[in-house]
């Protein structure tokens, strides 16, 4: 690099370092003092229309912080058309602004001489600090997306589905989904879950005991919102699902971590100290090993003993290669300490959002009532269409098709592993949409995602799942469910190459 081109590095890093600190302390965190610096410095004419934004890494670099936040920081720009992406070639200023940004500097110099508002000091709590599964919201671009829990194209049953939504648009039809039902669910709903959809997981209870949801995450944030206070004691796998330890760590800091096996969540007098407990039993979230019954009757045994009640996440119950998936813990269950979550977004379409609640009649009459100050009720066109799909039979169809094809990219994978990546251990599963892989001691795999990634690779860290102070960095989870068949090898080659 000769001198001008030094010089002109060092003279963008101590700009991007000085504007940055102009802005310290007038967003919660950093990702927003990045969106707000970058959008002044558009409005200023600071960064031009059609002018590339400095990379992430430039960024990054000049203001000390992490390449994952500058990135979301963009896409935040993205998303309120500020910048427009340009396929590799990055970020750009966009050519026309709507109005309503080309004001924003108008309404910054009115306001100049008004304090900020430091919202920090209002809030009860931060959930933006907390540790999420990042996902970059242009996967479907990569040519190897080894991304778990992704809507796939290529599988979803088009024709079908489209048939079931045009049901819902007939007249008589739309007369009974289009009112609002207040606190209400859509009744054929309802009846396709209790009459097809629990059955086939050897649960068998009434109508008004079952609620459905904006998905599994909404069941868990309800149901954290109702049972669980300051004071209670909440025992998550370790590792384990992310999004419910938030969920839970939002109303109490008393949460217990528990350990996993091959079996399942391990029995431990940690359980005598915990008054619910939240298990992914089906599929453990993130090492997709399948809970032995044996290990199932213990759990329920010292829920009984220890007086506590189980969440019982059974998400992708009937992504199962045996044919034989392993009874759920609700349908074990004699004295009713089971509150069962399920989903059909987690394997039908990850955007339609749905899911449901499974507990007492007076539990669920609660949930209800609180879900009404939230959203009243599900959408009831998504509703129907659902339910019409299950009832005719397209949803069992679409599940013996997913399995086949799961299985096949799974035992891919595998191959692939073995071949590329001998140095990385996969944990032994039979079902489920990816693979839990653990390297060597020494393995940073949150480095190795960033080098793949480079080379349109992407795999998903596995420290995210993991609660304390001390957590491993050599774990990642492979996820099959959102890439071709004839794109494992090749994006396995790759990964093996970048850890040789």
């Amino acid at each position: 690099m000769n001198s001008d081109n030094t010089h002109l590095s060092r003279t963008s890093h101590l700009l991007w370092s000085q504007l940055f600190e102009r802005f310290a302390g007038q967003s919660c965190n950093l990702q927003g003092q990045i969106r707000d610096m970058l959008a002044h410095a558009i409005i200023e004419g600071f960064l031009l229309p059609n002018e590339p934004l400095p990379s992430s890494r430039m960024l990054a670099d000049s203001l000390g912080i992490s390449r994952t936040t500058v990135t979301l920081a963009m896409y935040a720009l993205l998303d309120k058309g500020f910048v427009v992406s340009k396929e590799r070639s990055g970020y750009f200023v966009a050519e026309k602004l709507q109005p309503t940004y080309l004001s924003a500097r108008k309404r910054a110099e009115e306001s100049a001489s008004t304090p900020t508002t430091q919202w920090a000091n209002r809030l009860i709590s931060q959930p933006s600090a907390q540790r999420n599964i990042f996902k970059p919201p242009n996967w479907q671009e990569l040519p190897y997306p080894f991304i778990y829990g992704q809507f796939d194209a290529t599988l979803f049953p088009h024709a079908d589905w489209r048939e079931c939504v045009l049901q819902t648009l007939q007249p008589r039809t739309i007369r009974e989904w289009a009112p609002d039902h207040i606190a209400g669910d859509d009744t054929a709903l309802i009846e396709q879950i209790q009459r097809r959809l629990l059955p086939a997981r050897g649960i068998w209870v009434e109508q008004d005991e079952i609620l459905i949801t904006s998905g599994a995450q909404q069941a868990t944030f309800l149901l954290a919102q109702l049972l669980v206070g300051p004071q209670t004691q909440v025992g998550i796998e370790n590792p384990g699902y992310p999004d419910a330890r938030n969920n839970f760590s939002l109303r109490t800091p008393h949460i217990r971590h528990l350990s996993v096996d091959k079996e399942g969540v391990m029995i431990s007098s940690t359980l005598s100290r915990c008054n619910y407990v939240f298990v992914t039993p089906s599929h453990q979230c993130p090492t997709t090993v399948t809970m032995s019954l044996r290990r199932r009757h213990k759990l329920l045994a010292s829920a009984d003993r220890h007086d506590f009640f189980i969440f019982e996440d059974d998400h992708e119950s009937e992504l199962n290669f045996s044919g034989q998936p392993t009874p759920a813990l609700k349908s074990l269950d004699t004295n009713h300490r089971v509150i069962y979550i399920g989903s059909l977004s987690k394997t039908l379409a990850h955007g339609l959002r749905l899911g449901f609640v499974v507990a007492s009649a007076e539990l669920i009459q609660e949930l209800r009532a609180l879900r009404r100050l939230m959203m009243r009720h599900v959408p009831t066109n998504n509703q129907r269409a659902a339910a019409n799909f299950i009832a005719r039979g397209h949803h069992d169809a679409f599940m013996r098709r997913l399995n086949v094809a799961y299985q096949s990219r799974s035992e891919a994978l595998k191959e692939a592993l073995a071949n590329y990546a001998p140095m990385l251990t996969a944990t032994p599963v039979n079902g489920g949409s990816a693979i839990w892989v653990t390297g060597p001691k020494d393995l940073d795999a949150r480095e190795l995602a960033k080098r793949a990634l480079e080379k349109g690779v992407l795999i998903e860290p596995g420290d995210i799942f993991f609660s304390g102070k001390k957590r491993p960095q050599n774990h990642m989870r492979i996820g099959y469910s959102s890439i071709a068949l004839d794109h494992i090898e090749a994006g396995m080659r790759i990964l093996g190459q970048h850890l040789n």
